[in-house]
């Protein structure tokens, strides 16, 4: 009787944390109270698995070409990976209970740790070295079994890539006498001030996902296929001009992430069907069909170099469209007789 109701516990216990698993993978239309936010329960949402990858044999490659992309958030097509916005404030983090942007998905993972963050830079320079991210060369981890919430070194080095460090007060820091707080640097007295707030990245923030991929040719399969290998958001830098003003003054990746692991996340949320709400599609099935915008910004080359190095504006453009031309035509020849 007793091994009865041990084996009985156990198995209630394993399909509770089975359960609660799959809660985590993706925004169900079920609230906490129990009420249905439809007229039927999504549960295809909860068991929706990912297709894998044909298998690659490095002698069947006959031809390859390593590609960067960028896909600008301005674009139409891109709407549905940039929307619905989330934003946080000083109450909590709020977004949309039914869908999410690409962001949100990514913030909400990378925080619970189950995607691993790599520094766009080695995190010994700070930002000052050079930006080879797209090489996964950094991890950035917590500690074993733990996540943001859980290790404070973790969430004190996140900051650099989920936020930054917003402006320091600049009203004096008093007692409760109204005598001001000093403080002696370097054998200075100075005012004490507001320590600067953290300023977390919102949906609105991102203006750019860059892609690094391969493009191949499998001649056991006679197919041009692709791969994506990382994934990095993109935001602007800032700078204050000589009369005070915020002036954008480039653009910086906040971190990479692999993206054969993103598949196992992006695979549980659902992108806006603009034809029809029953039928969305996944985020890893959108980057699996190529529905999205995009152009080239890099390609492999002999002198590591970005397209913006030699080409600018309108010209960038063409350049960009050449080489995708040149990947077209690599196929189209091959099977011209």
């Amino acid at each position: 009787m007793k091994i009865r109701i041990l084996l009985l516990l156990l198995i209630v216990a394993v399909d509770t944390h089975a359960q609660d698993s799959l809660w985590n993978f993706g925004p169900p239309n079920l609230t906490a109270t129990g009420q249905i936010n439809g007229s039927w329960l999504n549960e295809n949402v909860l068991t929706k698995r990912a297709i894998p990858y044909p298998n690659v044999r490095e002698a069947d490659v006959l031809w390859s070409k390593r590609i960067w992309r960028a896909l600008d958030m301005c674009e139409k097509l891109n709407h549905t990976i940039y929307y619905p916005l989330d934003k946080v404030t000083p109450y909590g983090w709020i977004r949309n209970a039914d869908r999410w942007s690409l962001w949100t998905i990514i913030r909400k993972h990378v925080m619970n740790g189950d995607l691993q963050v790599f520094s766009p830079y080695n995190p010994v320079s700070y930002g000052l070295g050079a930006i080879d991210g797209d090489q996964l060369k950094y991890p950035v981890k917590p500690e074993p079994w733990k996540n943001f919430y859980s290790d404070k070194n973790f969430r004190d080095e996140m900051v650099y890539y989920l936020g930054y460090l917003g402006e320091p007060g600049t009203v004096p820091l008093v007692d409760p006498y109204g005598e001001p707080y000093l403080d002696t640097i370097d054998g200075i007295e100075t005012f004490r001030y507001d320590d600067p707030d953290t300023m977390w990245y919102n949906s609105e923030d991102i203006v750019e996902y860059r892609l690094k991929e391969d493009w191949f040719f499998d001649k056991s399969r006679s197919e041009m296929d692709v791969r994506i290998i990382g994934i990095a958001p993109v935001v602007y830098t800032y700078e204050t001009n000589a009369n005070g003003q915020r002036e954008i003054s480039g653009k910086k990746e906040l971190f990479w992430l692999y993206f054969p692991h993103c598949r196992y996340v992006f695979n549980n949320y659902y992108v806006y069907n603009t034809k029809n709400d029953a039928y969305p599609m996944s985020f890893d099935d959108l980057f699996w069909k190529r529905r999205f915008s995009s152009y080239i910004y890099k390609e492999s080359n002999v002198y590591d170099r970005k397209i913006d190095s030699y080409r600018h504006g309108v010209d960038a453009l063409y350049e960009s469209e050449e080489i995708t031309n040149e990947i077209r035509d690599f196929e189209h020849d091959l099977w011209s007789f």
